[in-house]
């Protein structure tokens, strides 16, 4: 495929090196709201044309589109690739308002357009042998889940578009959170009630929250605890499920998260300590597996894993935590 790549931050880094894995796909156009950015990243990565988003329509010949700029540009980009038959991967979160990500829905059930939402974390590598361990019924029918996801923030962060509420479609529970509510969703089932607290107790970047926590209930009555936090001092991973037999727990992420593992547990009485883990060293292939999981929804005309609907439904869960913080209660989540 003929791909171009809107945005030149970190993410698009990320996929552009994950694309240039494969020989039958090519970065032909690099797009920015900032010219020199734009021609700067595509010197870097060895392509010659580059422009505005909107110049992408002009250039033509482009296959699919991966969406690396911030969220609040997202729902414009992408409404408009839908009418040139643009396959399309966007980072998360997909929008900046739920009535624009419906809006994209909408375009998208009267398209030919394959679009897939960047939850890159359903394809580690652990994660994947994770939901193989529930779907082979290892552990049972779970019980509760468990997620700790924290990063070091950098100084003055909040002078960052991720620290600034007119840009950014929220705080760590929907920058970081998002992720573990994808995974919680994807293997034990959709989320219907929330409870939450949030803060901003070291960044000023209110309305922004730092530090976010959240109770959810899923259809199925399974409960889960997340922390989502911008003041975790060391990088941090840890997304945990137990069920009626077992549980498992990934730990890590690579790179500065630690080396990523996955361990298996059984219930035991009589030797509740042994269990199986697993290493899975070397580089973040998520990146690598994602774009696998796209080219082959993209050749096969097939639903993506991290389609419309979960995208929208991430993003009505973590509206409904701040919902809950805002209001001090439970809320009721309604599901598309």
């Amino acid at each position: 495929m003929n791909v171009a790549i809107i945005g030149t931050g970190l993410q698009a880094k990320r996929r552009c090196s994950a694309i240039q894995k494969f020989p039958d796909d090519k970065i032909v156009y690099v797009a920015s709201n900032n010219k020199d950015r734009a021609e700067t990243f595509a010197n870097s990565i060895g392509v010659k044309n580059f422009g505005s988003w909107k110049d992408v329509i002009k250039f033509g010949e482009i296959d699919a589109a991966i969406i690396c700029s911030t969220p609040n540009t997202h729902a414009e980009i992408i409404i408009e690739y839908i009418k040139y038959g643009i396959h399309i991967l966007c980072v998360k979160p997909l929008t900046k308002t739920l009535d624009e990500a419906y809006e994209i829905k909408e375009r998208l059930i009267k398209s030919s357009t394959i679009f897939q939402c960047g939850f890159n974390h359903r394809f580690h590598p652990a994660i994947i042998d994770a939901k193989k361990s529930l779907e082979n019924n290892e552990i049972g029918k779970p019980i509760f889940g468990r997620c700790r996801y924290g990063i070091c923030g950098r100084p003055e962060y909040e002078s960052e578009w991720r620290g600034k509420s007119t840009i950014a479609t929220g705080g760590q529970l929907m920058e970081l959170g998002i992720h573990p509510i994808d995974l919680f969703r994807w293997m034990i089932g959709d989320i219907k009630e929330v409870t939450s607290m949030v803060a901003t107790s070291f960044f000023p970047m209110h309305p922004l929250e730092d530090n976010g926590m959240a109770i959810i209930k899923t259809e199925n009555n399974v409960i889960c605890s997340l922390h989502a936090s911008l003041t975790q001092w060391k990088n941090l991973f840890s997304f945990e499920i137990t069920g009626t037999d077992g549980y498992l727990n990934v730990e890590g992420l690579g790179d500065s998260y630690g080396t990523q593992k996955l361990s298996i547990g059984k219930k035991d009485y009589v030797a509740p300590f042994a269990e199986t883990v697993t290493e899975y060293r070397g580089s973040d292939k998520s990146w690598y597996n994602e774009w696998k999981s796209f080219k082959e929804s993209v050749k096969e005309n097939k639903t993506t894993s991290g389609n419309i609907n979960d995208a929208i439904q991430a993003m009505k869960v973590i509206f409904s935590c701040y919902e809950s913080a805002k209001t001090s209660r439970n809320i009721i989540i309604r599901n598309i």
